[in-house]
């Protein structure tokens, strides 16, 4: 029996499309301006954009369009 675990990354990404979905911010609106909504929880996503090449000046279609949240190891 094989479960499949997904990554966090793709649960962070779950998130935000919803939010997106639900109209609190828009495919072109800044990263940093999900920041409010994530709370307490915004400096450990923070960081782990960063490790994935994100900054918060991105805008939140290209968090979206990652299809795969490979970790090199």
């Amino acid at each position: 029996m094989n479960t499949q675990v997904a990554h966090p990354m793709v649960k962070f990404q779950n998130q935000v499309r919803s939010l997106v979905k639900s109209k609190l911010v828009k495919p072109s609106d800044r990263l940093w301006q999900i920041s409010l909504i994530f709370g307490d929880e915004w400096q450990h996503w923070k960081q782990e954009l960063s490790e994935f090449g994100f900054s918060t000046q991105d805008v939140i279609s290209s968090l979206l369009e990652v299809e795969a949240w490979d970790e090199e190891e």
